[in-house]
C-alpha cells in the first residue's frame, strides 16, 4: 500500500468524504439554503427587539403603535427561523445517512474485490471495526460538520454585516478579537488531531483481539489461558483509556476556552458600546442589539471548536476506511476467457511461490494429472499441500511458472468460471444463518426442492435435518447447536447439490465418524466417476485408493506413485504411513 496514501491530509479526507455526497447534492443545497435562511431569521431577530426597546421611551410612555407591527413581524421571523431549521436538519440526516450508508456498501464491495492475502494478513477484528464503528464515527463526525458548520459560518459573516451596518466603530472592536477565538480553535484541533489518530488505531486493535478471543474461546479455556487474556486486554484496554482520555481532555479545553473568548467579546462591545450610547453614537435599543450580537458572534465558534473536535474524529476514522479502499484490487480478469465445457486435464508446470518473498515455499513444482484421475497430496505440516489449493483456485497467483486447465492457462481464465468448476470442501466448516434448505442451495440457489434433497441424502445429512424442528426450513448459523460433523455434511451436500467437474477435498471428512465417512467416501466415489479430483490429507487411510499419491516436503514433490508402490518404496511415504501404528 502507498504510504502517501496513508498520510493523507485532513482537506483531502474532506475531499473525499464530500465526494460520497453527490448523490445527495439537492439535500446539500437545500441545507446551505435553510442555513442561510435560519441564520437570518436568527439575525434579524435582535434588531426588530431593539427597535421595539426603542419604543419605551420612559416609565408610562410606551409607543404601543410602533410596538404592535413590530412583535408580529418578529412572530412571523421567529417561526421562518424555527421551520427552515427543521428542514435543515431533515435533509442534513438524509445527507449523512446516505453518504454513510454508501460509504459502507463501498468498504464491503471493496473486501470483495481485494485479493485474499488481504483477508488473511489483517486482522478480522480490525476489519469489522473500520467497517462498523469507524463508519460511525465519520457518520457522527458529519452530523455535527453539516448541522453546526454551516450554520456558524453563516451566523459569523451576517452577524458581522448586521454589526456593521448599525455601528462600524464597535463592530471593528469584535473583529479585533476575533483572531484569538481562530487561535484557541486551530491550537485545540491541532492537539486532537494526534490523539484521535491514536485512538482510532487503538481501537482497531482492541477490536481484533477481543474477536480473536471471543472467536476462540474454547482454546483460551481448554489451556487456561484467561487470566493471561484478560492481562493483554487489560494493557491494551489501559493504552486506549490513557489516549482516549487525552484526546477528550484536549477537546474538553474547547469549551472553557472559548467561552473566555465569548466573555472577552461581549465585554469589549459592552465597555465601548457604552460609552457610544452615553455620547449619542447609538441608542439604547441599538446597544441591547449589539450585545445580542456579541453572544450570537461568539456562539458559533463554540459549535466550530466542537465540530473541529468531531471532524477530527472522523477524520481519523476515514483515513483508516480510504486507507482500505486504496488498498489493491485483484488484478482484472473481465476481459479473460470463460471457462466451460470442462474435461479436467490439470497441468502445473515449473511453479515457484512464496507468500512472502523472504521465505521460499514452493519451487518448481510440475504435475499432470487427467481427466478422472484422483490425485491425494499428502506430507507434513507446512510442506505446501494447502498451498497447492490455493494456486489451483486461484486464490494466489504464482510467482512464476503455468497452472492450465484443458490446456488453458487459467491467468488467461476468468475467476469465476474457473472456481465454478471446482467443488471444494475444507476442514474448516462455513454455515450462515439462514435455512438448511439455502445453506445447500448457496453455490446453486435455483435449485428444486428434489435437487437439494438428492443432494442430502447423498451425503448422508438428509435424517438428521428431518429431526430438525422445522425440517430443511429450519433456520440455522454456525452457533445454532449442530454439531461439526452435521456441519461438515451440509458443507459436502452444499458441493454434491453443483456436481462440479473437478473436486477439491481438504481434510473433508476429519470430523466425521469412521462409518458415515466410508459412506461418504463411497457417494464421493460415485459422484466423482470420471472427474477430477484432489484430496489434500492427514489420514492416510482415506487415500489408499487414489490413483497417484504426490509426497510433498518443503514445497517439493519427493515421491509420487500409487499406495502399493510407495509402501514397496520404503520411503518418505512408507515411513509417514506407518507412524501412524507405531507405538509411542
Amino acid at each position: 500500500m502507498n504510504k502517501n496514501k496513508k498520510e493523507i491530509g485532513s482537506f483531502g479526507i474532506l475531499k473525499r468524504i464530500l465526494a460520497y455526497t453527490k448523490p445527495y447534492t439537492f439535500h446539500l443545497t437545500f441545507t446551505l439554503i435553510s442555513a442561510v435562511i435560519s441564520a437570518c431569521a436568527t439575525l434579524y431577530a435582535p434588531v426588530l427587539i431593539g427597535n421595539a426597546i426603542d419604543c419605551i421611551i420612559s416609565v408610562g410612555n410606551v409607543d404601543f403603535e410602533k410596538i404592535l407591527p413590530i412583535i408580529i413581524q418578529l412572530i412571523i421571523v421567529v417561526l421562518t427561523g424555527a421551520v427552515f431549521q427543521w428542514f435543515m436538519g431533515y435533509c442534513t440526516n438524509i445527507l449523512t445517512q446516505g453518504t454513510v450508508r454508501d460509504l459502507r456498501v463501498a468498504a464491503f464491495n471493496k473486501l470483495e474485490n481485494v485479493p485474499l492475502k488481504y483477508i488473511d494478513t489483517t486482522p478480522h477484528g480490525d476489519i469489522i471495526g473500520r467497517v462498523v464503528a469507524d463508519i460511525d464515527t465519520i457518520s457522527d463526525g458529519l452530523l455535527q460538520g453539516f448541522q453546526q458548520l454551516f450554520t456558524g459560518v453563516v451566523t459569523i459573516i451576517g452577524t458581522l454585516c448586521f454589526m456593521l451596518s448599525i455601528n462600524i466603530s464597535i463592530a471593528l472592536v469584535v473583529i479585533i478579537i476575533t483572531p484569538v477565538s481562530l487561535l484557541v480553535a486551530s491550537t485545540i484541533a491541532r492537539l486532537c488531531s494526534k490523539k484521535f489518530k491514536e485512538q482510532a488505531a487503538l481501537r482497531g486493535k482492541i477490536t481484533a483481539l477481543a474477536e480473536e478471543y471471543i472467536g476462540n474461546q474454547k482454546v483460551v479455556k481448554a489451556f487456561c489461558y484467561e487470566e493471561k487474556s484478560e492481562a493483554e486486554f487489560e494493557k491494551l484496554n489501559k493504552e486506549l483509556n490513557k489516549v482516549g482520555t487525552r484526546a477528550q481532555f484536549y477537546s474538553a479545553l474547547t469549551n472553557p476556552c472559548t467561552r473566555f473568548v465569548n466573555g472577552l467579546v461581549y465585554a469589549g462591545v459592552g465597555i465601548f458600546g457604552a460609552l457610544n450610547a452615553i455620547g449619542g453614537g447609538i441608542s439604547v435599543g441599538q446597544l441591547s442589539c449589539f450585545l445580542s450580537y456579541a453572544n450570537q458572534y461568539t456562539k458559533p465558534f463554540n459549535e466550530i471548536s466542537g465540530v473541529v473536535t468531531e471532524l477530527q474524529s472522523a477524520f481519523a476514522s476515514a483515513r483508516r476506511i480510504f486507507a482500505m479502499l486504496d488498498s489493491e484490487n485483484e488484478v482484472s480478469d473481465k476481459d479473460n476467457e470463460v471457462l466451460c465445457n470442462v474435461q479436467g486435464d490439470v497441468s502445473i508446470r515449473n511453479v515457484d511461490f512464496s507468500y512472502t518473498p523472504d521465505r521460499e515455499l514452493i519451487k518448481g513444482l510440475s504435475l499432470d494429472v487427467k481427466k478422472g484421475q484422483q490425485i491425494a497430496i499428502v506430507g507434513p505440516t507446512g510442506c505446501g499441500k494447502t498451498t497447492i489449493i490455493n494456486l489451483l483456485m486461484r486464490f494466489y497467483d504464482t510467482n512464476s511458472g503455468s497452472i492450465s486447465v484443458d490446456d488453458k492457462d487459467i491467468k488467461t481464465l476468468t475467476r469465476d468460471s474457473l472456481r465454478l468448476n471446482y467443488g471444494m470442501v475444507l476442514q474448516e466448516t462455513w454455515i450462515f444463518k439462514g435455512t438448511v434448505k439455502e445453506n445447500i442451495a448457496y453455490g446453486k440457489p435455483d435449485a428444486t426442492d428434489e435437487e437439494i434433497i438428492d443432494a442430502a441424502k447423498a451425503a448422508h445429512c438428509h435424517s438428521f435435518i428431518k429431526r430438525l424442528k422445522n425440517g430443511y426450513d429450519t433456520i440455522i448459523s454456525d452457533t445454532s447447536g449442530l454439531s461439526q460433523g452435521q456441519k461438515q455434511l451440509l458443507c459436502i451436500a452444499r458441493v454434491m447439490l453443483t456436481k462440479p467437474p473437478m473436486l477439491i477435498l481438504d481434510e473433508a471428512t476429519s470430523s466425521i465418524d469412521t462409518r458415515t465417512e466410508l459412506q461418504i467416501q463411497s457417494a464421493f466415489a460415485k459422484m466423482t466417476e470420471g472427474k477430477t479430483n484432489f484430496i489434500v490429507a492427514h489420514r492416510l487411510s482415506t487415500i489408499k485408493n487414489a490413483d497417484s499419491i504426490l509426497v510433498m516436503d518443503k514445497g517439493k514433490i519427493i515421491e509420487i506413485g500409487n499406495h502399493e508402490e510407495l509402501l514397496a518404496k520404503g520411503g518418505f511415504y512408507y515411513n509417514l504411513y506407518n507412524s501412524q501404528f507405531k507405538k509411542s
